[in-house]
């Protein structure tokens, strides 16, 4: 097929995107009581009709505790997936735009103020604030409160809220399910050594620490039948004697034997200690040692925001598709733009039509 490998076609288990450009989950801390409102209505509806592959909703607690703010979407009850299959019904009357959901908790990093008012720690008791829990009562931040490390009885509840969430994700008719196993959120917080301080067995060694992940992992798909199953990780917690990329491949190469679709490769997030080097693509290269240890789909994500540096990626074997976060917020007709520069075409609203450039006169697809 000619053309740029960026708007070429992709299938994941029986999921067909038209082009290798996903939206990555990004929060809005706008939700009330983990219910989706009027905001995501817009937020999500604009993004619906940016002529991506895949549209991935934002990091979605599977419980209350989960949350990172008090502003979070969730889907732990009939009022969140009632709010969710609102907005997903607006959005499916613009666009039929392919969607996926981010599901997560957020361990010791969860009772946080939104970011516009300085994001810190809530304490429990204090104003929005709760308990927060871990796999070891140390908390992200010295100066925050410690979490509770969670028991198996701890441990057994969030798996099936991972599992309901999913059912949920499923009635609602979602193309995708993604867990989010970055950024220093619960999942990743088992992962890592930094953070992992057990002494049972899901502490210690690195087959240890996996084993919730995949055990919350195989569980949820078991009951997502629908379409594809994916995980974000951090590649490295840019931290020495954290989680790196050598543990990364490993948690790679077993997922995809337990039938993972794809695997997001992102870093960070974990450690306030991390010493990221920030710059063009900088997270590339983790998505690039998972591509060439396995064979799962790799989405690569992290200050992509140039044409030519998207398309290289997917056409040089890096990754197999690229992932957009801020760069489509400032932009969001980056794929439009990018279709136009690199020659490709993408799917625009019939109302829409006529807004194409004459100097581009084959950009949409009719």
């Amino acid at each position: 097929m000619s053309g740029p490998v960026l708007f070429q076609p992709t299938t994941f288990r029986a999921l067909t995107l038209p082009n290798r450009i996903v939206i990555a989950p990004m929060c809005q801390y706008s939700a009330t009581d983990g219910r989706m409102t009027d905001w995501h209505l817009i937020h999500l509806g604009s993004l619906a009709l940016s002529g991506a592959g895949l549209l991935t909703i934002e990091a979605t607690a599977v419980l209350p505790e989960g949350r990172i703010t008090y502003g979070d979407v969730g889907l732990w009850d009939d009022g969140t997936e009632a709010a969710m299959r609102r907005v997903l019904e607006g959005v499916r009357l613009a666009s039929d735009i392919k969607i996926a959901v981010q599901l997560s908790h957020a361990g010791r990093k969860a009772s946080c103020e939104v970011p516009w008012k300085g994001g810190g720690h809530i304490p429990p008791g204090g104003a929005q604030g709760w308990q927060t829990v871990a796999p070891s009562a140390a908390p992200y931040q010295t100066t925050d409160a410690s979490p509770m490390a969670l028991d198996r009885e701890g441990m057994g509840k969030v798996r099936a809220a991972f599992v309901a969430a999913a059912r949920r994700a499923a009635a609602l008719g979602l193309d995708a399910v993604q867990l989010h196993a970055a950024h220093g959120y619960l999942l990743h917080q088992f992962l890592s050594p930094l953070s992992n301080r057990r002494d049972d067995a899901y502490g210690g060694s690195l087959e240890n620490r996996m084993r919730f992940v995949l055990e919350v992992f195989d569980a949820v798909r078991d009951v997502f039948h629908t379409g594809p199953v994916s995980v974000r990780v951090s590649g490295t917690d840019w931290v020495p004697g954290g989680w790196d990329i050598e543990q990364t491949v490993a948690l790679a190469q077993v997922l995809q034997a337990r039938g993972c679709d794809a695997i997001h490769v992102s870093s960070g997030g974990l450690s306030p200690r991390q010493d990221i080097p920030v710059a063009p693509g900088y997270q590339v290269p983790l998505a690039r040692a998972v591509k060439q240890a396995t064979t799962l789909p790799v989405v690569a994500v992290g200050l992509i925001t140039g044409f030519e540096q998207a398309e290289a990626i997917v056409a040089n074997g890096d990754a197999d598709l690229i992932a957009l976060a801020r760069t489509i917020l400032y932009d969001p007709r980056w794929p439009w733009h990018a279709a136009a520069h690199l020659g490709g075409h993408v799917r625009a609203p019939n109302q829409y039509l006529r807004c194409q450039p004459r100097t581009h006169k084959d950009l949409f697809e009719v």
